[in-house]
């Protein structure tokens, strides 16, 4: 947690000083793109297709199965979820952003083969049910580098912090098995990326970023991948429209208490939103 104080400080004090060099710059600057207001909220949805492997064993030594919740679990490729953003333009050249977006996934399935997840085997035949969520926060600090009245480009820095939660249960009715494990953690997973955006026509424009970061922190190991890639509409002077493409691609392997899992998951697919724009404009 000292790392994201830091961090947020840190990101704090860089957005005050763009905020002041560019207050006294502007006036003889070219405006940004047309899509570029002080603040600006979004919400809409999101359309994941989605791989998880994860295997969890505990310290005494058990070794987890390698597992697919999509191919030995039960779970559907596809699903819906719920996203929002809010952006703030500190000045022509500073963006920061605060997303969020939760994937909740849950199943009931019978295993055709055995496996092992924390303390428990679970045999082949078992009625299992199952959950694997997923809530992503987001934030990041941008400056662009390149700042026209059509386009703009820069470099950005932030983190993703994940709470991941995934659990099991089973029973058989020979034998009289009935276990059920549970294992989750919090991972902050500080990125750096690029981002961008180009207006085509006057009420059109695309935007994206990425970014990437692999790294240790106390007992966590992760890396991430994010992406995205959106056409932008102007339906009135305020309010906008969005579709594209997102994506997050997790790898973390995290020690809990007496467990040691390794996940390896992604959601990639379209999203939509809707976008409402406010505040005084200081450039």
């Amino acid at each position: 947690m000292k790392t994201i104080t830091i961090g947020l400080l840190l990101l704090y004090c860089m957005g005050a000083v763009a905020q002041t060099t560019e207050s006294r710059v502007h006036k003889h600057k070219p405006a940004p793109p047309w899509y570029v207001d002080r603040f600006r909220i979004s919400a809409g949805f999101f359309i994941p297709f989605s791989h998880t492997d994860i295997s969890v064993g505990n310290t005494a030594g058990t070794r987890g199965t390698n597992i697919s919740f999509e191919n030995t679990l039960g779970y559907n490729h596809t699903n819906f979820t719920f996203l929002s953003d809010f952006q703030w333009r500190a000045g022509r050249r500073s963006r920061f952003d605060l997303a969020y977006y939760r994937i909740a996934r849950s199943a009931a399935h019978v295993l055709d083969r055995d496996i092992t997840f924390g303390d428990h085997t679970y045999p082949v035949n078992a009625a299992t049910s199952s959950f694997f969520n997923t809530d992503i926060f987001r934030f990041s600090y941008g400056y662009a580098l390149l700042c026209k009245p059509r386009a703009e480009a820069g470099i950005m820095i932030g983190a993703h912090i994940v709470k991941a939660g995934v659990g099991i249960a089973g029973s058989t009715n020979v034998g009289s098995f009935a276990a059920s494990d549970d294992y989750g953690f919090t991972a902050p997973l500080p990125d750096i990326g690029i981002w961008g955006g180009y207006t085509f026509a006057k009420r059109w424009a695309v935007t994206g970023e990425i970014s990437y970061l692999s790294l240790t922190v106390d007992n966590i190991k992760g890396k991430i991948i994010a992406a995205n890639l959106q056409v932008m509409y102007r339906v009135i002077q305020r309010l906008s429209v969005t579709a594209g493409y997102t994506g997050f691609n997790f790898d973390v392997q995290a020690t809990r208490k007496n467990l040691v899992g390794d996940l390896v998951w992604g959601y990639n697919g379209p999203a939509v939103s809707a976008s409402w724009s406010f505040g005084h404009k200081p450039w």
